[in-house]
Formats: C-alpha cells, structure tokens, sequence
C-alpha cells in the first residue's frame, strides 16, 4: 500500500502540471475570443453630436449626426461610424452662408486621413441648386475635394442633367466626370 502510494505521489507533479496547461490553453482561447470581440465594439458611443470643423479660426464644415460610433484599431485606420444618418454642411473662405450640404443614410470619419465618406443615398447639393446623387460620396477635409468612384448623377435647377461613372470636384464647384452622358434642355428655334 505504501509503495502504491509513493508511486501516486511521484506521478501526481506531471499530472497536475498537464491538468494545469490543458487548463491554460482553454483559458487563452477563451481570452483570444473575448478581445477578438472587443475590437468590434465601439469604444465610445454618442447622441446628437454637432461638430465643427474649423482652421485658424475659420469655419470649414459642420458635421450633425444623431449617432456617432467611435472605433479604434489600434492603428491610424480608427474611424467614427454614423449608422442613423449624417448631414454635412461646407462652408467657403470663413462664410457663415454654405456652400453646400451633403445628407446620407450613413457616414465613416477617418481622423488620421482627414476623409469623411458618405454611403447609401447619398445627396449632395451646392449653393446654386444643383444636385448630386450617388451611392456613395467621399469628402477629403484637407483640400476640400469630394469624389466618388461609383456612378454619380448631377441635376441643375433648369432640369439638364449630367451622369458619369465617376465624379471629383472641389466644394461641388465646376465638377469633372468620366465617361458622362449628359441631357440638355435647349429652349429657342432649332432651325437657325
């Protein structure tokens, strides 16, 4: 009996030790899901965020969104995502009259980037009523460009339209697309 225990006793260190990593490995893998998780959740949530984007003093952009996610990944790609809808109002040299507004469904704000990108529904209208429509709308702070890869359509007050495949412009000013078509209302006599 005494010899049967010393044998227990002499295994019993090696099977504690194994019980103890199995134990471990779980436990890491537990730990590994739970931040896999974590990093998928916003680290800061915010209702009713009014924010004004200015530079020296001088008014730029005012951004309204009734939810603002914000995500860090631990990198410069950090973004703040608006899931309920954005509405972004740009101003020229200080003026407090806007230039233009741009309203989508939703919205992405990448801090180190500078760069506010609209998706789904997106509209886009500038001072002299015309219309841009997209899917999405991509808005680059630092020199106030908006551009979009995706088909874009512009409507002007007097109902000509222009649509193209692709769309940039500074402050909705003079816009520049690719592979337009375009429809023009031409009121006169045709036959001169």
């Amino acid at each position: 009996m005494l010899r049967r225990l010393k044998h227990v006793f002499a295994y019993l260190p090696l099977l504690c030790a194994g019980i103890g990593l199995t134990a471990c490995e779980n436990d890491l893998n537990k730990v590994r899901a739970i931040a896999a998780a974590d990093a998928t959740k916003p680290i800061q949530r915010t209702t009713g965020v009014d924010m004004i984007f200015s530079d020296s003093a001088i008014l730029k952009a005012r951004l309204l969104t009734p939810l603002l996610l914000e995500y860090d990944t631990k990198d410069s790609s950090s973004y703040k995502y608006m899931p309920k809808g954005v509405k972004v109002f740009l101003f020229d040299k200080g003026s407090t009259k806007p230039e233009a507004n741009v309203v989508a469904d939703t919205g992405y704000y990448y801090d180190a980037k500078e760069l506010v990108v609209f998706k789904k529904n997106v509209v886009a209208v500038n001072d002299e009523g015309t219309k841009y429509q997209s899917e999405e709308l991509r808005w680059d702070r630092k020199t106030n460009k908006l551009y979009s890869n995706k088909e874009v359509l512009m409507t002007k007050p007097t109902g000509d339209q222009m649509k193209g495949t692709s769309f940039e412009s500074i402050g909705l000013k003079n816009p520049v697309f690719q592979n337009a078509t375009a429809v023009i209302h031409v009121n006169g006599d045709l036959t001169q």
